[in-house]
C-alpha cells in the first residue's frame, strides 16, 4: 500500500505544479476595463437632445393650457378675496366652492402632466439606453475589454469610453 502512495506522489506533484503555473499565467494576464458615464449619454448626445426637443414640442400646448388655468385661478382667487367681505353668504359660498373645484382641477391636471412627462422621458431614455448598450458591446468587443462599468466613485480618464459611445450614438 505504501508503494502505491509513493508511486503516485510524483504524478500528483506534477499535476499540482501544472495547476499552479496555469493559475499564475491567468493571474498575470491584465484585465481590461472600460467606463461609461451614462448620464452624459442621456444629456449630451444628439439623440438625447432630439428626444428632449420632441418631448418639449409634444407637451408645450398642455403646459401652456395649465399655465393659463393657473393664471385664471389666481385672478379669480384675488377677485374673490377683495369681493368676499361684501358678498352675500350664499354667493360667497358658491364662489368659494367654485375656486376649490378649480384648484382641484389644476392640481389634478398638473399631476397628470408630470406623470405623462416622466413616462415619455423614461420611454425616450430607454430607447437611447438600448442603442447605447449595443454600441457599448461593440466597442468593448473591438477594444477587447473584459468589463465595462457605469457607476463608480472615481474613474481614470484612461478607461473612459463615454466619448467613443457619444460619437457612435451621434452618427
Amino acid at each position: 500500500m505504501l508503494n502505491t502512495v509513493t508511486a503516485s506522489w510524483p504524478k500528483h506533484l506534477a499535476l499540482l505544479a501544472l495547476c499552479a503555473c496555469s493559475l499564475a499565467q491567468a493571474q498575470t494576464a491584465p484585465s481590461r476595463i472600460g467606463y461609461v458615464f451614462t448620464e452624459r449619454l442621456m444629456t449630451e448626445s444628439k439623440l438625447a437632445k432630439a428626444a428632449d426637443a420632441k418631448i418639449e414640442a409634444e407637451f408645450s400646448k398642455r403646459q401652456k393650457s395649465i399655465q393659463d388655468t393657473v393664471t385664471r385661478f389666481k385672478s379669480m382667487e384675488a377677485k374673490f378675496e377683495t369681493d368676499a367681505p361684501t358678498l352675500p353668504e350664499l354667493e360667497r359660498t358658491r364662489r368659494a366652492r367654485e375656486l376649490l373645484d378649480l384648484e382641484k382641477d389644476v392640481q389634478r391636471t398638473q399631476r397628470e402632466f408630470r406623470e405623462d412627462l416622466i413616462q415619455r422621458k423614461s420611454e425616450e431614455r430607454a430607447n437611447i439606453a438600448q442603442k447605447a448598450y449595443k454600441l457599448i458591446e461593440q466597442i468593448a468587443e473591438q477594444e477587447k475589454l473584459d468589463i465595462v462599468l457605469q457607476e463608480s466613485a472615481w474613474t481614470s480618464p484612461r478607461i473612459d469610453i463615454t466619448d467613443k459611445i457619444l460619437k457612435q450614438l451621434d452618427k
